[in-house]
């Protein structure tokens, strides 16, 4: 561990992911250390380094072939809050994160609606599970998931039968398979506002039409298409806003995404909140709104004054 001057510090195992924040972080000249957490080795008994540490350990990390990221970033977030050292998206959010179960029984408890939802250990329980659970459309997702994994519509129990049964079928990494009420979007979109420092920044409209693969990150989207399915569009109702800034603070969630849909009585649900956000380029671009931007200038003003009171 560096004993240099205090910088950011940046959990990650996923170096696509940080690059265009490494780039607003130079350009602002703000010191950082990316901390890559797919492996790796840490002494309990050490102390570490000054600064501010911003968690971005993804809940997909398990897709990239870095299957225990998420449980050893853990373990570092307790040591470094151990040593009242500040982090964001510190341990109530990674747990949050690698937990779709955890995020609606949280989002429900601040009172907001998410969609009806059952979790299901085990592939051999899903047909019966949905049979009791009785709605339909419904889709399947994991409860770890990241990038649309697991995620598929179902009409009726047979297509849910034949899918279970088929070579098809994702094996989610936790055991645990989520069946949930499929919500119609009104106008065939969904939405992702995003919050810096749990304070709202914009709201980005993603066309789902084309299936439920909707990562915002420039990695993930397809070169063949003429116009980008994200755009940026107006506020949050103040309401909204509100209520959903109160759920960030009450969860410790510093910087996510607030995933919802609008159905067609006009009802809004979350399902689900991301804490390793992601900014998608073309929509910015012409929103004229750079998120990575507001976050680097977030981390410098938290990292100046925990400097400023380590140095008093």
């Amino acid at each position: 561990m560096s004993e240099s001057q205090p910088k950011v510090y940046i959990l990650h195992e996923n170096l696509d992911w940080t690059r265009h924040l490494v780039t607003w972080l130079q350009q602002k000249q703000i010191p950082y250390e990316l901390w890559d957490l797919s492996s790796g080795h840490i002494d309990l008994q050490s102390v570490p380094p000054e600064g501010i540490f911003y968690n971005r350990m993804s809940a997909s990390a398990h897709t990239r072939g870095h299957r225990f990221a998420p449980e050893f970033a853990q373990q570092v977030i307790q040591w470094l809050e151990n040593n009242q050292r500040v982090v964001l998206n510190g341990s109530r959010a990674i747990d949050l994160e690698i937990s779709k179960v955890k995020q609606y029984l949280a989002l429900n408890k601040a009172g907001i609606k998410t969609p009806r939802t059952v979790a299901v250990l085990g592939k051999d329980n899903l047909v019966q599970a949905a049979q009791e659970f009785n709605v339909y459309p419904l889709i399947t997702k994991h409860n770890r998931a990241g990038k649309g994994a697991g995620v598929h519509l179902f009409n009726n129990d047979q297509e849910l039968e034949e899918y279970v049964a088929s070579a098809d079928f994702e094996e989610p990494v936790d055991g645990i398979t989520l069946l949930q009420e499929y919500i119609r979007p009104i106008d065939g979109r969904i939405r992702r506002s995003e919050f810096i420092g749990q304070k709202f920044l914009y709201t980005v409209s993603i066309d789902s039409s084309q299936g439920f693969e909707l990562c915002p990150a420039d990695e993930c989207q397809l070169p063949n298409t003429a116009e980008s399915k994200f755009k940026i569009i107006d506020p949050l109702s103040s309401q909204q806003q509100a209520d959903y800034e109160r759920f960030l603070h009450a969860s410790g969630l510093d910087i996510a995404a607030v995933e919802w849909v609008e159905d067609q009585n006009h009802q809004k649900f979350v399902y689900d909140v991301n804490t390793n956000t992601n900014y998608n380029e073309q929509a910015e671009t012409s929103a004229h709104i750079f998120a990575h931007e507001h976050l680097a200038d977030y981390l410098g003003h938290l990292l100046n004054e925990t400097t400023q009171v380590v140095s008093y």
